[in-house]
C-alpha cells in the first residue's frame, strides 16, 4: 500500500507513530505536507498538485487536521475522494466533528447519551437556557475549541451570564452544557478503529482544574469498557462518519454521555497510557480497507433513475407488523431491505425469515415512487415535559395528592 499522511507537522509523536508503523508493515509512506496542496478542477479530470509538481498516485491517506487548517484540509481530503483515494475519515466526517454544535445536533436525533446543551446568541435567552438545563453550575465552551481551550465551568448563574456576554461581545459562538457533577474532572476517551474499540483510558484531573485533558495536565489511567461504553463510542464515530476517531465519554448516572468526537485524536496519551500499538491498528485497518473498502451506497445506488435508498417506518398496528420480510411483500414491488432498525440494535442485510414489529425502522433500497407511498404522514413530535425551578410548588402539591 502507497500511503500519505496530511500533516503539517512531521515531527510530532502521533504523525511519527503512524509513519513508522506503516513502513514496520512495509507499506511506502509519505507525510505531506496538508497546506502545500494546489486543487485543479477540471471537466472529469479532478487532480492534485503538491509543491507545484503533479502528484503521484497514492492508494490511501490518513488525514491529520488540525483547526487552524479545517477549511483548506479539507477540500484537499474531499479531493482525494473524487480520485478515488481512500480516506478513514472523510471531509464531511471531519467537518461534522469538528463543529461542536454541529456534532450534537447530529447525534441529538439518535438513540444516543449527550450532555444536555444549549446555544443561543441573544442576551436575553442566556438565563432561560441555563434555567432549561438545571441551573448553575454550568460548562461554557466555545464551539471550536479543542484540548481543553475555552471550556469553563460557572459556579453560579449571574456569572454563566457575565462569561457569555464577554464572549459573544468579541464575537465568538458559545454552547452552555450541563454539569454532569458525578463526573467531575475525569472522562474517558475511547479509541475507535472501524467498527470497534481498540483502546480506552480514563483522564483525571489535577488539583483544582476540573478538565480532565492531558493538554492541561490530566492524568491517565487504564480503563476497561462495558459494552454499553463501546457500543455508544462506536455509534457516535460512525453517525459523524469517521472511522478512525477518539470520542470522549463522561460517566454519567444515566449512562454514557458523548461528549465529543475527535478526528485527528493524538496517539501519545493513549499508546503510553495502555502500552497498545494503536497507530498500528490504525494502519493494519487502513490497508485492509483499501484491499477491500466500503462503498457510499447513498451514491453508487442512486444512480438509476426513479431508483434510490430511504427508511421506511413501520408504526405500531400496521399490517406489516408480525410479518416476515418474506410475507411482507416488499420484494414483489421492486424493494430490498437493507438493514432493520430496532431500538439501538440494526440487524444488517436480514433474512426473509425475519420478523417485522412495530416501530422498526427498514432501510430500504428500490422504486423511489413505491417507498414513497410507504411512508407515513410526519406526525408532531410530543414535547418532553419539563418541570423547571418556578414549578417547585406544583411538584409538592402533586406529592401530596399522590
Amino acid at each position: 500500500m502507497k500511503l500519505a499522511i496530511l500533516s503539517t507537522a512531521p515531527k510530532c509523536y502521533s504523525t511519527r507513530r503512524f509513519k513508522q508503523a506503516a513502513e514496520a508493515r512495509g507499506h511506502t509512506v509519505k507525510v505531506l505536507n496538508t497546506l502545500r496542496f494546489s486543487i485543479d478542477l477540471e471537466h472529469g479530470e479532478p487532480s492534485l498538485f503538491y509543491r507545484g509538481k503533479e502528484l503521484s498516485d497514492y492508494d490511501a491517506i490518513l488525514p491529520r487536521i488540525g483547526a487552524s487548517i479545517t477549511y483548506f484540509g479539507t477540500a484537499v481530503v474531499r479531493q482525494f475522494e473524487q480520485m478515488d483515494v481512500y480516506t478513514p475519515n472523510t471531509a464531511n466526517g471531519i467537518l461534522n466533528s469538528r463543529d461542536k454544535l454541529r456534532s450534537l445536533q447530529i447525534l441529538s436525533r439518535h438513540d444516543i447519551g449527550i450532555p444536555h446543551s444549549c446555544y443561543m446568541r441573544n442576551q436575553l435567552d442566556v438565563l432561560p437556557a441555563i434555567e432549561r438545563i438545571g441551573g448553575a453550575p454550568v460548562i461554557i465552551k466555545l464551539i471550536e475549541g479543542t484540548q481543553g481551550v475555552g471550556v469553563i465551568l460557572a459556579e453560579s448563574n449571574k456569572v454563566a451570564e457575565g462569561i457569555i456576554e464577554t464572549l459573544q461581545s468579541a464575537k465568538q459562538n458559545v454552547l452552555v452544557q450541563k454539569f454532569v457533577a458525578e463526573s467531575k474532572g475525569k472522562d474517558v476517551r475511547a479509541l475507535v478503529v472501524g467498527d470497534r474499540v481498540v483502546a480506552a483510558m480514563r483522564r483525571v484531573a489535577q488539583g483544582q482544574e476540573f478538565r480532565s485533558n492531558v493538554h492541561r495536565g490530566g492524568r491517565t489511567e487504564t480503563v476497561e469498557l462495558d459494552e454499553t461504553y463501546q457500543k455508544a463510542a462506536v455509534r457516535a464515530a460512525q453517525i459523524m462518519g469517521l472511522r478512525v476517531a477518539g470520542v470522549d465519554l463522561l460517566e454519567s448516572n444515566d449512562g454514557p454521555q458523548v461528549m465529543e468526537v475527535n478526528s485527528s485524536p493524538g496517539m501519545e496519551g493513549i499508546e503510553g497510557c495502555t502500552g497498545l500499538d494503536i497507530a498500528g491498528s490504525i494502519i493494519d485497518y487502513i490497508a485492509n480497507q483499501v484491499d477491500f473498502p466500503e462503498i457510499d451506497i447513498r451514491q453508487r445506488l442512486t444512480v438509476s433513475v426513479g431508483y434510490g435508498v430511504a427508511e421506511i417506518f413501520i408504526p405500531e398496528g400496521s399490517h406489516y407488523a408480525g410479518k416476515t420480510i418474506e410475507q411482507s411483500g416488499l420484494r414483489e414491488r421492486d424493494l430490498t431491505v437493507l438493514t432493520v432498525n430496532r431500538g439501538t440494535a440494526v440487524f444488517s442485510n436480514p433474512k426473509g425469515s425475519r420478523v417485522l414489529e412495530g416501530g422498526d425502522r427498514l432501510l430500504c433500497y428500490g422504486k423511489l415512487e413505491t417507498m414513497r407511498d410507504l411512508v407515513p404522514d410526519r406526525t408532531k413530535r410530543k414535547k418532553k415535559p419539563r418541570i423547571g425551578k418556578l414549578d417547585k410548588g406544583m411538584v409538592e402539591a402533586l406529592e401530596i395528592n399522590k
